[in-house]
């Protein structure tokens, strides 16, 4: 279990770069994953179509302490922030872009 409760919220200072003005999409990243390239592809995609979303990519393996306290299980994992940094939603695995597209549907 990880150790941030019910209502998950992140930082800029935490994942390493200003959050979106409307959502972001955070993607936990390792350096032998080839789904993560793709996902990287998809994600980058997405910010680029809506206004206000940023996609903030995070090396798990660099950010160990953070991964923990996420539970974070493996590579990619995609967080979806809300314009306040609370996760509403989070993915394991390659996501398809109309997943992506209905998942930020949540937090804008």
């Amino acid at each position: 279990m990880h150790g941030r409760g019910e209502d998950e919220r992140l930082t800029a200072d935490e994942v390493g770069a200003p959050l979106g003005e409307r959502a972001s999409l955070v993607q936990f990243s390792s350096a032998f994953c080839a789904p993560c390239r793709a996902t990287r592809r998809v994600l980058g995609e997405v910010a680029g179509l809506v206004p206000g979303v940023a996609h903030i990519e995070i090396d798990a393996e660099a950010r160990l302490e953070l991964v923990r306290d996420l539970g974070i299980l493996r590579t990619p994992t995609v967080l979806v922030l809300d314009a306040d940094g609370r996760v509403v939603r989070r993915a394991a695995g390659q996501p398809r872009k109309a997943d992506v597209i209905a998942a930020l549907g949540e937090a804008v």
